[in-house]
């Protein structure tokens, strides 16, 4: 059930510096995985108990992108990224909160404090649990990514019935050199091609920002036209 839905108030664009930016938001105690995935078919991402998509006024240039996995093919370069990790092993479970967890995340987040800037926000585990797994709804699920029996990455998804959506993937600093964040993305084609999942969703596309480009490189993929409200159709269309 939604207990509140609210638009933020316009701040500068995190991607575009001559934009403003705003979400809108959509708080749920309760959130069934159909009716979920008619959400993300429309635009909407979650994080725990929230929902959120661009409400941005003056822009449109964020936009949904999902892969067809039905007609999938790597690249060159993702092919290498799979050879390189052949190592590494994948175990899929619903969310948890553990120490190991915390401890890889906060790892992460410090080495990317260091390397792109990004603020300093290492977590507690009440905080990790809140973010990530809170309600722990029937959906929700990670990969767990192993080299040898030390973990080194994980990757949270949303398992709805008839698609999977990637919300984040973090990992352990030292596995950079072999692209972890291609492989992850490729293992999750995986599970949706081992679950006759049709759609990979990857969040939303912006070609000006390196940290969201990178997703049209997995193609076959669909762009979300607009933002369709829920009682409207919506459309995904290939890239022009």
């Amino acid at each position: 059930m939604e207990i509140l839905r609210y638009v933020e108030e316009p701040r500068p664009c995190s991607y575009l510096p001559d934009q403003v930016a705003a979400l809108d938001y959509r708080y749920f105690d309760k959130l069934e995985a159909a009716e979920f995935e008619l959400l993300l078919h429309r635009g909407w991402r979650r994080f725990g108990f929230v929902l959120f998509r661009p409400a941005c006024a003056n822009c449109g240039r964020c936009q949904g992108i999902r892969v067809d996995v039905t007609r999938f093919q790597p690249t060159k370069s993702q092919r290498r990224a799979l050879a390189r990790n052949r190592h590494i092993r994948v175990q899929w479970h619903p969310v948890e909160a553990s120490q190991a967890h915390v401890d890889l995340y906060n790892a992460w987040h410090a080495n990317m404090h260091a390397l792109k800037g990004w603020p300093e926000s290492a977590v507690t585990r009440s905080e990790y649990e809140y973010a990530y797994v809170a309600g722990r709804p029937e959906f929700a699920y990670e990969g767990r990514y192993f080299d040898g029996d030390r973990l080194v990455g994980i990757g949270l998804v949303d398992w709805l019935p008839g698609s999977l959506s990637s919300v984040y993937f973090y990992h352990d600093p030292a596995w950079r050199p072999l692209a972890p964040g291609v492989f992850s993305v490729l293992q999750e084609i995986e599970f949706c091609r081992t679950h006759s999942l049709p759609y990979l969703y990857l969040g939303n596309w912006l070609a000006e920002y390196p940290s969201m480009a990178y997703k049209d490189r997995y193609g076959p993929h669909e762009l979300l036209q607009g933002r369709p409200a829920d009682a409207e159709p919506n459309l995904w269309l290939p890239p022009h």
